[in-house]
């Protein structure tokens, strides 16, 4: 999706001198329209950068059936529709613009966008994740419908079908033998004989009669009408090419969280995400990280709304001092 350039209203009160803001967010999914919503109730001096679409990942998630206050579901883009409308009815200022990076000057935070430069006196990064993609045919085009980076939000949609898990690692089995509590057959595949998952969720999976491996296979090609049917499999050691018919693929193959520019500034773990404390501060004084791009066990929808929150607060609480 292009860039769309800051909205005038918002530029007009940065040139009036409405400069620096008390509070920037970077990021405009759950975790950082949470963020603004709470800033905003705060009566918090508040603006939002968004790269592409307010409600981030979730938008391009068919149905969403474990928020709460949703018993019958609801899909991902009226979700994060709900979100944004909820934390523009605040008066939430929001721009749009890829963030190239950020410089600390003092107790002033600048954040720099492709064509502008906003100041802050606090700053929550909010900027999320994003799965690593196989970039083989049809999985961009059936994202949504059929290709799922997520058991935990779509294997409830999957009972008593055949699904495809595509990853040897810790999150691929451990994401098949939950797909194995709905689907009638779970196969995975996988490039090498051997997994990169821990021995004792190996002996899980291989103990399940519903899990099936395809072992030194790699994924070709998605393919389906208007929905997932099939998947193309190369046999990496005979070069055999075969397909299998399913209804829906899980890829694990990573995910990588967006912190490139903020990597020489923010203290990251190994895995290149946030590291932060209970109160969601990172390393910076007057920087918060929040959502899926922080270090944490469990990223949802639930848990990016919570960050949000907390950080909201520990931002009211850095100003009052």
């Amino acid at each position: 999706m292009p860039t769309v350039k800051a909205e005038p209203k918002v530029q007009t009160m940065i040139k009036k001198g409405k400069k620096p803001f008390q509070l920037v967010i970077i990021g405009g999914g759950p975790s950082g329209l949470s963020a603004g919503l709470y800033a905003k109730r705060s009566k918090i001096d508040t603006l939002l950068i968004e790269k592409e679409i307010l409600g981030g990942m979730i938008t391009s998630t068919e149905l969403i059936e474990n928020y709460p206050g949703f018993p019958d579901g609801i899909s991902g883009l009226g979700l994060g529709k709900k979100f944004e409308e909820h934390a523009k009815r605040y008066g939430l200022d929001i721009v749009y613009g890829q963030v190239q990076k950020i410089e600390i000057k003092g107790h002033i935070k600048e954040v720099y966008t492709e064509e502008h430069s906003y100041s802050c006196k606090t700053l929550i990064i909010a900027s999320g994740n994003e799965p690593k993609k196989l970039g083989i045919t049809g999985e961009e085009a059936f994202t949504g419908k059929g290709v799922s980076y997520c058991a935990t939000c779509d294997g409830p949609f999957y009972k008593d079908k055949n699904v495809a898990v595509i990853g040897g690692g810790n999150a691929a089995i451990e994401e098949a033998i939950y797909l194995s509590k709905f689907a009638k057959l779970v196969t995975i595949i996988h490039r090498r004989e051997e997994l990169r998952a821990d021995k004792v969720l190996q002996d899980k999976a291989r103990g399940n009669p519903k899990i099936y491996f395809m072992l030194h296979a790699t994924a070709e090609e998605i393919i389906g009408d208007t929905h997932v049917s099939s998947i193309k499999i190369k046999d990496a050691l005979s070069n055999k090419k075969s397909s299998i018919n399913v209804d829906g693929v899980f890829i694990y193959a990573g995910f990588r969280p967006n912190t490139d520019f903020i990597k020489d500034i923010i203290k990251l773990d190994e895995n290149g995400y946030v590291d932060t404390d209970e109160k969601l501060a990172t390393n910076i004084p007057g920087v918060f990280a929040a959502g899926d791009i922080r270090k944490k066990s469990l990223r949802q929808v639930v848990t990016a709304v919570a960050d949000g929150a907390i950080a909201a607060n520990s931002v009211k609480e850095f100003l009052e001092k």
